[in-house]
């Protein structure tokens, strides 16, 4: 590609890399590539999760190929597993947008953002007729559905809800649905029958909480683990990720400032965690192979600016339209350089690709890695790399 990028952004761009676990040095630590049975590949897509703190899966595909491409060797069914097994899950914990999540981390985030995330949909609510006391009978409806190891896909769901009287129609279920996750209640946990959703449980009994932690201490651990998994970083970073507030968060910054060190690339100062900044200069130097990224991941959406990894020039090729919607990437060198399209059968997958610029021949060969990887981790023949 023809586009440079100075030093000191392509070193942070690599250290977020390797922070992420998208780099081989990052990747091994969520346990290897092959090696293990289906419960030990299972538990490295956990150890991702936790890694990563929140991974956005309002689409669940993409969501799915996010902690894929983390836990090298791994496969579609192995995410499953881990979902099937309560280890994972996914909910709201926090922008009210869908996540994988670890149970305890979810439950972290609740304690910290839902109040405030519920009453910023309020006015939306009123407007559906969702009142208290609508919320309650759903809340008894949800309990008596599912206590006792009872399961529910989002149709059983919501034909419940019709049952005892409460109108599920015009998103009024899925925002009773949203309102009861967002109490810690329910959550979306195995896989329904058939495979092709996942059902909602109860929280507490599908994956019973491990330990308690007061606001402070979850604002203070999910701070830290945040630099960790996506340092070096911000704390204005932190912020737009999380949505919680600069003054709460300024005050769990003081608290663990101990535990984390600064360290100036390209003319900014990052937050890194403390003893870090050797062992990611030493990843960094090692340049990360092509990555074929899903839509709304973190190695873009977890910053509050998008530079340097997607040139301004480029940003409308990701999100046309400024419309929420993002495309898979492309990315060589921690620099986003075009995107891709996936077709998915029964029998095949096929890959069509859009590159910015023209791509070096060592960029089509690491790209072409790069889907064959994909394409192994749904476990279907790659049929064809079409390109433009």
């Amino acid at each position: 590609m023809s586009r440079r990028i100075p030093a000191g952004e392509r070193e942070l761009l690599q250290r977020r890399l390797a922070s992420q676990w998208l780099t081989p040095a990052g990747g091994e630590q969520s346990g290897g590539d092959q090696s293990g049975g289906e419960r030990d590949r299972a538990a490295r897509v956990a150890a991702v999760t936790r890694r990563m703190l929140a991974t956005q899966a309002q689409d669940f595909g993409q969501g799915v190929w996010a902690l894929g491409v983390r836990a090298p060797g791994s496969t579609r069914r192995d995410v499953t597993t881990a979902l099937d097994d309560g280890s994972v899950v996914r909910s709201w914990p926090m922008r009210g947008t869908l996540h994988f999540i670890d149970p305890d981390d979810l439950r972290g985030f609740l304690s910290l953002t839902a109040r405030r995330t519920v009453t910023g949909a309020a006015a939306r609510h009123r407007g559906l007729g969702i009142d208290e006391q609508t919320v309650a009978r759903a809340r008894d409806v949800a309990t008596g559905l599912l206590r006792g190891g009872g399961r529910a896909s989002r149709e059983q769901f919501t034909a419940a809800l019709e049952s005892a009287g409460l109108e599920p129609t015009g998103q009024r279920g899925m925002h009773l649905i949203w309102l009861l996750a967002h109490e810690g209640l329910i959550c979306w946990g195995p896989m329904a029958e058939g495979g092709t959703q996942q059902a909602l449980v109860l929280l507490d009994e599908w994956a019973p909480a491990t330990r308690d932690r007061s606001p402070d201490e979850a604002h203070d651990e999910l701070l830290l683990r945040y630099v960790r998994g996506h340092g070096p970083t911000t704390l204005k970073d932190f912020c737009h990720w999380s949505k919680l507030l600069v003054s709460d968060s300024s005050a769990a910054l003081a608290r663990i400032r101990d535990r984390l060190e600064e360290v100036e690339l390209g003319g900014a100062s990052y937050l890194v965690e403390a003893g870090d900044i050797e062992a990611r200069a030493r990843e960094a130097g090692t340049a990360p192979p092509q990555l074929a990224l899903p839509g709304f991941d973190e190695f873009l959406l977890g910053y509050r600016s998008r530079q340097p990894a997607l040139a301004a020039e480029f940003s409308a090729r990701v999100v046309p339209g400024e419309n929420g919607m993002f495309f898979p990437m492309l990315v060589s060198r921690g620099a986003i350089v075009g995107t891709w399209k996936r077709s998915i059968t029964a029998k095949a997958v096929t890959v069509t690709t859009d590159p910015f610029e023209p791509l070096t021949a060592a960029e089509q060969k690491g790209f072409e890695r790069a889907l064959r990887r994909y394409a192994a981790f749904l476990e279907l023949p790659l049929t064809g790399r079409g390109g433009r």
